[in-house]
């Protein structure tokens, strides 16, 4: 009788525990409308905010001259693209904005991510072909990130952080990038948005 108390107890266990991984609901953390733009991407092709629209993706903020956060943000990110892989997740693009567009034509973005193994590099749009005002003006209002020259060096300040943007262009959520990243979490909310 005890033994089949334990197993009893298993299975309930075992099938709540399983339930709840089928029935993973998304929770908006913000609402926030992203601004339209007209921009420059690393094929040289005009792309504005309607390219991304009915679709989630992925935004991040870099440059290729960073010193800091830049790599192990791009790192990570290919990390999440290889979980995204994993999952069976396919509809969606990951967005990464300079914050040095004087320093990152298309010609130099489209080395920016020979040094990381990318799984599916045509899943990214790398932007520029804007000024520094912009993207520091457009980073604060659709993303409410900062982004700010650095007038002694050759660096730009700005977050470390991914945007998760829905279908319909609303940062809906945003994620630590550097370190201890939930890939498990961007990968679970990124499913959820594509159904």
């Amino acid at each position: 009788m005890k033994k089949k108390s334990v197993m009893l107890v298993l299975i309930l266990t075992l099938s709540s525990i399983l339930s709840a991984c089928g029935s993973y609901k998304f929770e908006p953390e913000t609402n926030i409308e992203v601004q339209d733009f007209s921009v420059t991407n690393q094929k040289n092709e005009k792309v504005s905010l309607n390219d991304f629209k009915g679709k989630p993706w992925l935004a991040m903020f870099v440059f290729t001259n960073c010193n800091s956060i830049c790599p192990p943000m791009t790192y990570n990110m290919t990390e999440v693209q290889k979980a995204l892989q994993d999952k069976g997740v396919e509809d969606y693009q990951i967005v990464a904005f300079s914050v040095d567009p004087e320093v990152d034509k298309p010609e130099v973005l489209t080395n920016y991510l020979k040094p990381y193994s990318v799984p599916d590099a045509s899943k990214w749009q790398l932007l520029t072909g804007y000024d520094q005002k912009f993207i520091e003006q457009f980073a604060m209002q659709s993303f409410k990130s900062h982004v700010k020259n650095d007038p002694n060096s050759d660096q730009v300040v700005h977050t470390g952080r991914y945007y998760l943007v829905n279908a319909d262009g609303f940062v809906v959520k945003d994620y630590v990038a550097t370190t201890d990243v939930p890939v498990e979490t961007i990968v679970a909310d990124m499913k959820a948005l594509t159904k």
